[in-house]
């Protein structure tokens, strides 16, 4: 269970007020299978989807996961909540998809041998057996995007949290990146513009100038979402 409490996150900037608002007196237990977080651009999704595995810290109020306090308790969290990125290349920081993992399992797996052994089953189980080795920039972008999410299910979090996975996708890839989030037997909360995507989801969040605006059903709230961007 993911909590936030009274949350707010606000940053300093030049000149009067002396700070910005990025979110709000946000209230949110997040216990469903699929959740969707909705909104324009700068709403603050992104803001809110960081404070669930301590990327960044509420300014007030309290986020909690599982009972661990992410301003605390940063270690904890995040063995149970795994992030990716809109990029996948602002996340895959070695040369190949099997070093990335090998990256993510170097923790707990000393053995260099069985560490290998283990991310190549991990990219196998995802279809990606065949560009283990190859150079991350050769990749496709779904296939970029697989190897992002593989090196952080390879930490085997509960929660999988995704900014806008299938944003810099093509049709293909994004149904592609889809269909595997569909699949996971995780907790998945993801910002998105993608509506078929959220209308997938058990419940969808519209964020609107830092507050959440509305919350329920994907039908109800996407529909509430087409009225506030027309």
């Amino acid at each position: 269970m993911i909590r936030l409490s009274d949350v707010g996150v606000r940053v300093p900037v030049a000149g009067p007020p002396g700070s910005k608002v990025l979110l709000d007196h946000v209230d949110l237990r997040l216990a469903e299978h699929r959740i969707a977080l909705v909104g324009a651009n700068g709403s603050g999704k992104s803001t809110l989807l960081r404070l669930l595995n301590g990327l960044i810290v509420p300014t007030s109020g309290r986020v909690e996961v599982d009972g661990h306090d992410t301003r605390t308790e940063s270690a904890a969290v995040r063995r149970r909540v795994g992030f990716t990125f809109t990029d996948p290349l602002s996340q895959l920081v070695l040369p190949t998809p099997l070093d990335d993992v090998e990256l993510s399992l170097r923790a707990r797996v000393r053995d260099r041998g069985e560490r290998r052994r283990l991310a190549l089953d991990w990219l196998d189980r995802y279809g990606l057996a065949a560009v283990a080795e190859q150079s991350i920039y050769d990749l496709s972008g779904g296939e970029r995007q697989l190897a992002a999410l593989v090196s952080v299910l390879a930490v085997e979090p509960s929660t999988l949290v995704c900014d806008e996975p299938t944003t810099l996708l093509d049709l293909r890839n994004r149904n592609l990146v889809s269909q595997v989030l569909s699949a996971l037997p995780h907790q998945v909360i993801v910002a998105t513009h993608d509506l078929a995507l959220a209308g997938q989801c058990e419940r969808v969040l519209l964020i609107d100038a830092g507050r959440v605006c509305a919350d329920g059903a994907p039908a109800e709230v996407l529909d509430r979402y087409r009225e506030l961007m027309a």
